[in-house]
């Protein structure tokens, strides 16, 4: 049970002066018990001396006679009636008396339940025999163990570990809540620009990526529409930066707002150019699109007093194509930049479609 350099010795005449004889009573006394005990054995109670004392678990209740004691018994064998572990850690042995000897011991309880945290505390048992008659009874038992008092009849505090358990439960549950808020509220903040609030570049690629590869798998054409807007810099330097900060705000929540579908992309480019992206969208739908973009963006006539029309306008450039392994995704955001490039040399304010024929001849 337990190693015999964990025992300490404690004799009438000093420590460690205990004889063999009395040794080996006390150590097979208290081995009785604790057998008993952690086997659950209902004839621990034949053991009990009639002046039995005794207190239990981590309860404050004092036992006075047998008679409770053995209810106290049959209470914490309902409570728990599978084997218990005992880790033993030391083991002192008393001789008071010629018919009274203490066994002491520090252990790890290990009950059977689904929460180990109990077995992490060290409980003291402290039992006390006396020859009475023909036979050595227990007139003493007092088990501690360093946890909240236990519960009316409870010989171990099931109830504030299982209070413990759910009490622990619920801030596990709020702290995934919180840490999944925290999670989502970084994910915005990294897939959105901090100026204008609608996605970013990052957000774009990512998008982009998956778009392109679902479009290789069911043969389904995507579009981009890259807009910059008209004589920014002459805005800039005419108003100020900050009016411009508020233009961009302005222009991108009215491009946002103009799209109705929930898996179209709009996102900040760069500097004042900006992009969308048309799952399974045509060439033709994604004309309507930039034109009704186009007419977005002049409807909040927000005043550009440096620009030729006299209102803040954009120049769009339309690219689609089927995805295909052949070409990487970026190549569609390419060729939605070279006909933006065109709408702007052309006078701005209007929207380019990228042909490839056109395009060669032009560049």
């Amino acid at each position: 049970m337990i190693e015999l350099d964990k025992i300490v010795l404690h004799s009438r005449t000093g420590e460690g002066q205990m004889c063999p004889e009395r040794q080996q009573l006390i150590y097979s006394l208290f081995k009785k018990y604790i057998d008993m005990f952690s086997s659950r054995d209902e004839r621990v109670g034949e053991y009990l001396s009639e002046n039995f004392t005794g207190f239990t678990g981590s309860s404050n209740v004092l036992i006075t006679n047998k008679a409770d004691a053995l209810t106290v018994t049959q209470q914490d064998l309902s409570q728990i009636s599978e084997p218990l572990g005992i880790e033993m850690l030391e083991l002192t042995l008393q001789d008071l008396a010629d018919d009274v000897v203490v066994a002491t011991a520090f252990f790890h309880l290990h009950l059977p339940l689904a929460n180990p945290f109990l077995s992490e505390e060290v409980a003291r048992l402290v039992v006390i025999f006396r020859y009475e008659e023909t036979d050595w009874k227990i007139v003493h038992a007092g088990l501690s163990i360093p946890f909240e008092p236990t519960q009316d009849a409870e010989m171990y505090p099931v109830s504030a570990i299982e209070k413990r358990n759910r009490e622990l439960e619920e801030l596990i549950e709020v702290r995934t809540q919180e840490l999944a808020q925290a999670n989502r509220l970084l994910q915005i903040r990294t897939e959105t620009d901090g100026l204008t609030e609608i996605r970013n570049r990052r957000y774009f690629d990512f998008m982009l990526k998956k778009e392109w590869n679902r479009g290789q798998r069911f043969g389904a054409e995507l579009s981009v529409i890259m807009l910059d807007i008209d004589y920014f810099k002459k805005y800039n330097d005419h108003y100020g930066h900050l009016a411009g900060d508020s233009c961009l705000k302005t222009l991108a929540q009215g491009l946002n707002q103009a799209m109705t579908r929930a898996g179209d992309v709009v996102a900040r480019y760069g500097g004042e150019e900006f992009v969308v992206l048309l799952p399974n969208t045509n060439t033709q739908a994604a004309l309507e699109v930039a034109k009704h973009l186009q007419e977005t963006v002049m409807s909040l006539a927000i005043p550009h007093a440096k620009s030729s029309f006299g209102i803040v306008t954009v120049s769009l450039g339309v690219a689609s194509l089927i995805p295909s392994d052949q070409h990487p995704a970026v190549e569609l955001v390419n060729m939605a930049d070279i006909a933006l490039y065109r709408a702007k040399s052309a006078g701005r304010n209007r929207v380019e479609l990228y042909d490839s024929l056109v395009e060669e001849t032009y560049l």
